[in-house]
């Protein structure tokens, strides 16, 4: 899917998009609070990248009927998602396919991970919702001694030894593939259905349920449901990346990211909007944080301009009094 650039005009990056820009903003998830982001930035005239799922906000496609949204009585779900995304695509706002595995600071604002591609951003949204699964016991404690949510970025460590790849969504297939070509076995659980085409090297386990991650100081074993397999990583792909797992800087309060009245988080330059922030999970508190991460987004970057502006002069200003004292 196309990359969006918020203001118009700024040149489209072809290949990898990092490779050639950083945006003001790039906005995580394209959920409601994603989307209502997405909108005001482009009414602010920023340049800026959405990165989202095939299927933006499942939660809503699944309602039945949504009775308490101003304006709009008595709507579906999914009719109202579909407004949702043909405003934004009114206004030229695109999205691209990615699943965001790490978020770091690097110096000019912040770096984010992929499936490989780095993208870059002087400010960031996020507006991932919540999981639909709890990390599983061991997980959060094995995380980068054997659990991974990335296979090009980790499974060249594992070459030629068994890893288990705990697929909670279809794009996993891919990752599976991948890993066919470089472990030495692939153990693939998926939980959903139907499975996609697969390599003949991945042995597929259906019917299993994850129970927990085991192993003293790296990972040992993966017990399910059924059986308990030995296996040197874990590979676990869900439709998003636990907000936790994101960014380790990023202040967690009973596991959403803490934020203030600005939606501001511990993070200079993050905010985060939508169900990700905690309760109550409302789609008209998710539209208004979206919105407010938005403007408080521009009023930050706006905030850096006039920093650099007046660095600039001040150095300038320093240069000319050498200049004149030589």
């Amino acid at each position: 899917m196309a990359i969006f650039l918020g203001a118009p005009g700024t040149p489209q990056a072809g290949g990898n998009p990092a490779a050639s820009q950083r945006y003001d903003t790039i906005i995580v998830g394209c959920g409601p609070a994603g989307l209502s982001a997405a909108i005001n930035l482009a009414i602010r005239q920023k340049s800026f990248l959405v990165l989202g799922t095939d299927l933006c906000s499942p939660k809503m496609q699944k309602s039945p009927q949504i009775d308490n949204y101003l304006g709009v009585p008595a709507i579906s779900g999914e009719e109202l998602r579909q407004r949702f995304l043909h405003h934004a695509a009114a206004m030229g706002v695109e999205i691209r396919k990615a699943r965001v595995d790490t978020i770091y600071p690097d110096g000019e604002g912040f770096s984010l991970s992929a499936k490989g591609e780095i993208y870059q951003a002087r400010s960031l949204i996020i507006a991932t919702g919540v999981a639909s699964t709890r990390l599983l016991p061991g997980e959060q404690d094995l995380l980068g001694r054997g659990v991974s949510y990335c296979a090009t970025c980790d499974g060249p460590l594992y070459r030629g030894r068994t890893v288990a790849v705990l697929a909670y969504a279809p794009e996993a297939e891919e990752e599976a593939n991948y890993l066919a070509g470089v472990a030495g076995r692939v153990l693939y659980i998926p939980l959903y259905r139907p499975v996609g085409p697969l390599d003949s090297r991945v042995q597929v386990l259906p019917q299993q349920r994850p129970e927990r991650i085991e192993g003293a100081g790296r990972v040992e074993r993966l017990v399910l449901s059924g059986q308990t397999l030995a296996a040197d990583a874990v590979f676990i792909f869900r439709e998003m990346t636990p907000a936790q797992q994101l960014m380790a800087e990023l202040e967690m309060e009973n596991g959403n990211i803490k934020v203030d009245r600005h939606q501001a988080t511990n993070v200079p330059g993050i905010f985060a909007a939508g169900d990700c922030t905690g309760r109550p999970y409302q789609l008209a508190k998710a539209v208004g944080e979206g919105q407010v991460a938005a403007l408080e987004a521009a009023s930050y970057l706006e905030r850096l301009r006039t920093r650099e502006r007046s660095g600039a002069r001040e150095l300038m200003e320093t240069t000319s009094t050498a200049l004149a004292d030589s």
